[in-house]
């Protein structure tokens, strides 16, 4: 038993690596295609819109209630690892490489949300605690991709690519080698094409959802711009001496640590109260970037950026957690997974808003608006108190 939550996280961090695979070589695969910055928003979106394709297509089918959600997993790291390796097919397109892209995330969504199926089966005493090791496993494997670029700097952008696949593959087998299906699974039987948004009838169920929801609007938004503002800042102080792929990697990682931290202090203080404190500090950093972001001081510049990407994930772990205490049993795996698409389909929506309207000359004020998300999702919070153990 000891074995199993180790051998989990070490399978979703390696799986979850391809997810922003595209993202740390970007700036290697514009200059080869001659596409335009804003590709890079376009290529993240293609990811997500694949994920949310994927979620909703495994929701509607129930596909982690009614399988073996270990063998799920596997199946879809080995063909995410695959596709993935698609990216570096010689003579690659734009179109074809945001195809890649959009595949990779479809069977994205038979890892992540049925990593915190597998872990909810076997953990349901402490499963915020579980679910923070879990989350923070997914923040390594979207920050990774930025250390192996920082590290082969020298080499071919494809070596990312490479690594990323190989990572997923191994994640896989070690999901299906190590890991059984937990004790506290009971398998869906019927097929119910609407039975995917029946824990929607539950107010509390509700209320961990929109503030999952609100959380998601302000997230995926930060992590893509980490690598943006980074290099904005460089722009404005020229003498700011960082390396922008390993400090991105530091940055995004560094909410690998507050997962844990917010998951062990959901068991003494409930997973709501820690969720509400972390939204709460995200939400005030999005009202104070203005502030931060072009100062004069590279110290507090990067403190901030530190204290910013901790908490906005922070709270990831524990709304996963107060989602799946408050499912109905036969369907939690749907729950989770329906949860998850409609939580990404809203970052697709934020982070193509900030790419629309930053400019130059707005770049100080554009993250303002990622403080509406974590506005709205604490307004659902209070609103109804969502059970939890």
């Amino acid at each position: 038993m000891k074995r199993i939550l180790p051998a989990i996280v070490i399978a979703q961090f390696f799986c979850t690596s391809v997810w922003f695979a595209g993202n740390a070589i970007m700036g290697d695969i514009a200059r080869q295609l001659n596409l335009e910055p804003a590709y890079l928003a376009h290529l993240t979106s293609a990811v997500q819109l694949g994920f949310i394709t994927g979620t909703l297509v495994f929701a509607i089918l129930s596909i982690a209630d009614r399988f073996s959600p270990v063998k799920v997993f596997f199946t879809c790291a080995l063909i995410a690892a695959a596709v993935n390796l698609g990216a570096s097919i010689d003579g690659i397109n734009a179109s074809t490489l945001m195809l890649c892209r959009l595949v990779t995330g479809f069977f994205l969504a038979g890892i992540y949300p049925v990593g915190m199926k597998i872990v909810s089966d076997h953990y349901q005493q402490g499963l915020g605690k579980s679910l923070g090791f879990l989350v923070g496993a997914l923040v390594l494997g979207t920050a990774f991709p930025h250390l192996l670029k920082s590290l082969t700097a020298a080499l071919p952008w494809k070596y990312v690519i490479y690594s990323t696949s190989a990572l997923s593959a191994l994640g896989g087998c070690a999901m299906l080698l190590l890991v059984p299906d937990g004790p506290h699974r009971k398998q869906g039987q019927k097929l119910n094409f609407a039975g995917f948004l029946s824990g929607f009838r539950d107010s509390k169920f509700r209320a961990a959802a929109f503030g999952y929801f609100g959380h998601m609007w302000e997230l995926y938004a930060f992590w893509v711009f980490v690598p943006v503002i980074l290099s904005a800042y460089k722009d404005h102080y020229p003498a700011a001496a960082f390396n922008v792929p390993f400090l991105s990697f530091l940055i995004i990682a560094s909410g690998s640590v507050a997962c844990v931290f917010s998951g062990i202090l959901s068991q003494r203080f409930g997973a709501k109260k820690i969720a509400t404190a972390a939204l709460t500090i995200s939400c005030i950093c999005c009202l104070v970037s203005p502030l931060l972001l072009f100062a004069n001081a590279t110290l507090a510049f990067i403190t901030f950026m530190f204290v910013w990407s901790m908490a906005v994930i922070a709270d990831s772990p524990l709304f996963s957690t107060l989602v799946a205490q408050n499912a109905p049993i036969t369907i939690k795996g749907t729950s989770l997974t329906i949860v998850n698409c409609i939580g990404f389909s809203i970052t697709i929506v934020s982070i193509q808003l900030i790419n629309a309207l930053r400019t130059p000359g707005n770049a100080q004020y554009i993250y303002l608006l990622l403080a509406v998300g974590p506005v709205l999702g604490l307004l659902a919070l209070r609103d109804k108190q969502p059970a939890q153990l």
